[in-house]
């Protein structure tokens, strides 16, 4: 056979195979398309019940309605006037405003993905506490008015605890900060109907925006999740509220097609254990530096290597308690009728002095339904004497008169039932395993480096005692007085966020070459 018949059969037989190719792979996308349609229609079948229509509206129906708005219109003219820019680069910037912050809501992502993997999760790392104060107020919620979801913020793991304990009721969209921007932390957060903000970004064009678009979702009934501190605790304690997204949500009302009302729902979260809650506290004690990108990404492979190990050899222990609890919806419009409807219509400078009552009054309502999970109460008991060290019996008083304290005062706890002695058990288990405190004989002695983590959990319930038995946060009766320790808000600098080395005393550095302890 001649080399040119040679050629024409590897040429045809190479055609044959590409064409062969192409047509699995055709027939392959069909396939796939196929079983993700259905899929699709079956979990929206599923939970349509739970799902607002406008969630499943096109992002592209959404973006000519932004770029459309008549607002947004002279918001374009006035950047452009005053930057000297064309309006065409200034509609350009506004297009990748939309885009960065619209998301793209995924019924199979949210409610097969989405819910699977934080079901797995959440069981695996936690026991589930779920309390409501008034069961019944959801159910007084007129139907066509808007549920924003109102929450402290102690771990980024907040948006899966919640989303998780409500996805037999709603799905919730959630405002996410910058931190979440980066792939595929990004595409998640938009599947599941999350949208995104700039925190600390100051162009009005961009808060135009983002503006219109709340008052959008909110004028359709989009059901949101806020955290109103605007950021994680870095001390355990609540933060000052933030009146931004709160503002942008409450002028809804000015819009004459919202003719309902908006309900603020408190969210109290609390852990026995924080996941970050070691480089959250970094920046807050004295004496120490934060880490480096790089070896908090180190710290994080190490962690996350290490609990993989152990949950594969069955040696993988509980972190202890997450608990949720639910107080009574506050009516916005209540609200306004009580403090002057004319509030909205103010100009900005002096409508934020006032908002920040709403604000205050919510937050304090989120205060109140913070849980109290065994650990905080426990390292609330432990530090009391502001010693390292107290007798077993000693702390189980000082738990008892907290918990008497609390229950007073009306507080969420976590297990109402549980007696003392069972608390500081499930305590003891994570502080233990943890290594912040060991016993010799019948003494708890708190681990010299480790009070600035007690603080942290003791300061989450620290609003919910009486002032004269919330913590001290220096050491008064320890005779080394250079132990570590939380820095006070006073001695933050507000200016450049660093602490003053004139107000703070001085300390020993945190060991910062130890690796983390789980």
């Amino acid at each position: 056979m001649s080399g040119l018949a040679w050629l024409g059969i590897v040429v045809a037989a190479v055609a044959t195979a590409a064409l062969a190719g192409w047509w699995l792979l055709r027939q392959s996308r069909r396939a796939i398309f196929s079983w993700y349609g259905q899929a699709s229609e079956r979990a929206l079948e599923r939970f349509k019940e739970h799902i607002e229509p406008f969630k499943l509206t096109r992002r592209t129906e959404v973006y000519q309605s932004l770029m459309t708005d008549p607002v947004v219109q002279d918001a374009i003219g006035v950047h452009a006037a005053e930057h000297d820019l064309s309006e065409s680069a200034t509609t350009r910037e506004v297009e990748r405003y939309i885009k960065e912050i619209v998301p793209f809501f995924n019924v199979l992502s949210y409610y097969q993905l989405g819910y699977a993997i934080s079901r797995f999760l959440i069981s695996v790392l936690y026991r589930v506490r779920i309390t409501t104060r008034d069961a019944a107020a959801p159910e007084q919620i007129p139907r066509g008015d808007v549920v924003v979801y109102l929450m402290n913020h102690r771990s980024n793991a907040d948006y899966i605890v919640v989303a998780f304990v409500l996805s037999g009721t709603v799905s919730i969209s959630y405002a996410v900060g910058e931190w979440a921007r980066t792939w595929p932390l990004e595409f998640v957060f938009k599947s599941f109907g999350s949208y995104f903000i700039r925190r600390r970004y100051r162009v009005p064009l961009y808060h135009t925006v983002l503006e219109r678009y709340i008052q959008l979702i909110t004028r359709n009934g989009v059901t949101q999740g806020i955290f109103p501190e605007g950021g994680l605790t870095r001390d355990g304690a609540l933060r000052p509220p933030k009146l931004g997204l709160l503002d942008y949500l409450v002028r809804t009302m000015t819009d004459p097609r919202f003719t309902g009302d908006i309900w603020l729902v408190p969210v109290g979260i609390n852990y026995d254990r924080v996941l970050e809650d070691r480089t959250l506290i970094q920046e807050r004690i004295i004496g120490s530096r934060p880490r480096g990108k790089l070896r908090q990404f180190g710290s994080v492979i190490h962690y996350l290597s290490r609990n993989i190990l152990r949950l594969a050899l069955g040696r993988f222990q509980q972190y202890g308690e997450v608990a949720v609890a639910f107080g009574s919806p506050m009516s916005v419009r209540r609200w306004l009728e009580e403090n002057g409807p004319e509030i909205l219509s103010l100009p900005k400078e002096q409508r934020l002095p006032r908002m920040e009552r709403l604000a205050q009054d919510a937050l304090g309502q989120v205060g109140a339904v913070v849980p109290v999970t065994p650990v905080p109460l426990a390292a609330a008991a432990l530090l009391h004497s502001g010693t390292s060290a107290m007798t077993h019996a000693q702390v189980l008083a000082r738990m008892d008169e907290l918990r008497d304290m609390l229950l007073r005062a009306n507080a969420v706890l976590s297990d109402p039932e549980a007696t003392t002695v069972q608390l500081w058990e499930r305590a003891w288990h994570i502080l233990r395993m943890r290594r912040l405190v060991v016993r010799e004989g019948t003494t708890l002695i708190i681990l010299p480096r480790q009070r600035p983590l007690l603080e942290y959990y003791a300061n989450s319930i620290g609003h919910l005692l009486p002032e004269a038995h919330r913590i001290t946060m220096t050491p008064a009766a320890e005779s080394d007085a250079t132990l570590p320790r939380l820095a006070r808000r006073d001695e933050i600098s507000i200016k450049t966020g660093s602490y003053s080395a004139a107000n703070a005393p001085e300390a020993t550095q945190v060991d910062r070459d130890r690796p983390e302890r789980r």
